[in-house]
């Protein structure tokens, strides 16, 4: 099926639905290497003007990637829910812009329209919505998780401790864990990106942050980064394993080149919950994603990288997790270009997540061949503290290490507390008091003695 719009006379065509989802979106870098972005602002404005008026309907009918072909299409197929789509069976793309901004649309609302709504008609929506659309539309939504803190109520933010080391050094994990905590930061979980993915570094890392964690009772979570798979062995031989992590993608093509399908998941689900750290109705599975993941396996099928990232967002959903991020300046300038393109993909990324279900957060980043700075960072930062983003990542100075790329820093946290009122979990925010690290009200104090003094006895595992 093919759509058209006219401009001053001239009628700009486009092939099928992914072509005018692609020439809609607002300009990615990572669009235009794929050769399927829009040629100029003309047709992006003719596209997103065709794509204003099309019913979301077709979006039932007429999938960017077939089922007969992929998985991932098959689960948004079987997750959609009829009886929530009515509602808002009848609207178009632009009038579904209208229903979400309508201050009778409230949280209740858009809880109730979860799985009515699939990823393309949400990243359809998002490529005709302003800033401040995105921002109004999921500060609304509230998506709450829980497992040893609790995630995601309103007019909070969560942070990961990310106590990343180019040697998965225990001491130095140790060091930069503490040094998080010393700020504040770490309710949403602790959470360690490996060097290596051995299942001995693996079972050490998580040992090590359990210790951690179970010595100072901290009301947190614990994560060693590494493949499902490992996750899964280092559960079967009894490691303290909190949370099970996986990057995902859109594709069940971009998938496998991550190690995973759907059945992989499904097993990993399985083996986190017999462990049973978790109470029953909690969640326990972490998920990461990214714009231009499956472009950069060529694994996206002719569709921009927006709608792709939104479809990865299926896959988690799937799985109840406790948290989700995408990494939106991760990859690199290939695919988001500069400050912008990057602010506007993690405000998109967002508001689609949420609106999903999921308990969303993001990864504020960029690399150090993009053209983006840190005050573009600040930017981020502070309007998807305005969106109610469920947590961001924070590492020391801004600077991942291990990684090599760009971040928050812990003081950045700082920030979010004192000038933007966004405390911390409940029970995060009670131990920081309780410890001595803020008053009631979630001030830090300069005094960080009890902490220090508590964590320079800690007989840390291969320390």
């Amino acid at each position: 099926m093919s759509f058209s719009h006219t401009i001053e006379q001239t009628v700009f065509r486009f092939l099928d639905l992914k072509d005018l989802l692609a020439k809609a979106s607002p300009e990615r870098s990572g669009d235009q290497l794929a050769g399927i972005g829009a040629q100029g602002p003309v047709e992006r404005l003719a596209a997103q003007m065709a794509l204003a008026d099309l019913p979301l309907k077709t979006f039932l009918r007429d999938p960017v990637i077939p089922l007969e072909t992929d998985e991932v299409s098959r689960l948004i197929a079987d997750q959609h829910d009829m009886r929530a789509f009515e509602p808002i069976s009848g609207l178009t793309v632009g009038e579904l812009r209208e229903w979400l901004l309508s201050p009778a649309t409230d949280n209740r609302r858009l809880e109730a329209a979860t799985f009515g709504f699939t990823p393309e008609m949400l990243a359809a929506v998002s490529k005709i919505m302003r800033v401040q659309d995105l921002i109004a539309v999921a500060a609304k939504r509230e998506v709450v998780t829980r497992f040893r803190s609790t995630i995601g109520l309103h007019g909070r933010l969560s942070t990961r401790n990310q106590p990343n080391h180019p040697t998965d050094d225990s001491r130095g994990i140790a060091v930069s864990a503490i040094d998080g905590l010393l700020m504040g930061t770490g309710d949403a979980v602790i959470g360690v990106n490996p060097a290596t993915d051995a299942l001995e570094d693996y079972v050490r890392v998580v040992s090590l942050l359990d210790e951690l964690r179970s010595r100072l009772d901290i009301p947190t979570q614990t994560c060693c980064l590494g493949h499902v798979t490992t996750a899964i062995r280092a559960a079967s031989a009894g490691a303290p394993v909190d949370l099970i992590f996986q990057s995902i993608a859109g594709s069940q093509k971009a998938n496998t080149g991550f190690g995973v399908d759907l059945q992989i998941l499904q097993e990993a689900y399985d083996a986190g919950r017999s462990l049973g750290r978790a109470d029953p109705g909690r969640q326990f599975m972490y998920f990461e994603t990214g714009q231009g993941a499956a472009l950069s396996s060529d694994a996206h099928f002719g569709v921009d990288q927006q709608t792709m990232e939104v479809r990865a967002y299926a896959v988690a959903r799937q799985f109840d997790p406790l948290l989700v991020n995408t990494v939106v300046g991760f990859i690199g300038p290939e695919y988001l270009y500069n400050g912008k393109q990057i602010i506007r993909a993690g405000l998109e990324d967002h508001f689609c997540g949420k609106l999903l279900g999921l308990p969303m957060g993001v990864d504020v980043c960029y690399t150090n061949h993009a053209d983006a700075d840190q005050e573009d960072m600040d930017m981020l930062l502070t309007l998807l503290c305005a969106a109610n983003v469920n947590f961001v990542i924070t590492v020391p100075g801004s600077d991942d290490i291990m990684l090599n790329y760009q971040s928050l820093s812990h003081h950045d946290a700082v920030f979010c507390r004192e000038t933007l009122n966004k405390p911390p979990a409940p029970e995060f925010e009670a131990w920081l008091a309780d410890v001595g690290l803020a008053d009631r009200r979630g001030n830090l104090l300069d005094d960080a003695r009890v902490l220090a003094q508590w964590s320079s006895r800690l007989p840390l595992i291969g320390a």
